[in-house]
């Protein structure tokens, strides 16, 4: 891989309740484990959350690619919403993550666009670093 851009960022405290922070400064966020896992929840966000928002806009990214690569129009009010869940693993050896993707394009013919969004699957960077480590559920809505 021919590398295009790169970052960096650290975090501090306990991880999941802490801080956390780009090297660069644009972004910083304050951790905070949510009550659903033992946390005290309240103001700050959680991992889960991160690689939600981060999915979701790589998705979309990847979507407006892969139209442009087959000169298909994609609605300007398209959309992707990523929802992520944590929980132990049935083998009981630590934690998993599952995915679901809802990509919403709104106009579009239900074949074309599900033919879109299986595309936009292979060539999302996201997709492709948990392809055959866990099942992301993609859901068309037109």
């Amino acid at each position: 891989m021919k590398t295009l851009y790169s970052t960096s960022a650290t975090a501090t405290g306990g991880g999941r309740d802490g801080r956390s922070a780009t090297t660069d400064g644009n972004l910083a966020v304050s951790l905070v484990v949510p009550k659903e896992l033992g946390g005290a929840g309240g103001d700050g966000t959680n991992p889960e959350q991160l690689f939600a928002v981060g999915y979701a806009a790589c998705f979309l990214g990847a979507l407006r690619f892969a139209a442009g690569k087959a000169r298909i129009a994609v609605p300007a009010d398209a959309s992707v919403t990523s929802s992520v869940g944590i929980g132990p693993r049935d083998d009981g050896t630590g934690f998993s993550i599952e995915v679901a993707l809802e990509v919403s394009l709104p106009g579009m013919e239900r074949a074309a666009a599900e033919d879109l969004v299986a595309r936009a699957h292979v060539v999302c960077p996201y997709s492709e670093a948990t392809r055959g480590n866990l099942d992301v559920k993609l859901t068309t809505v037109v």
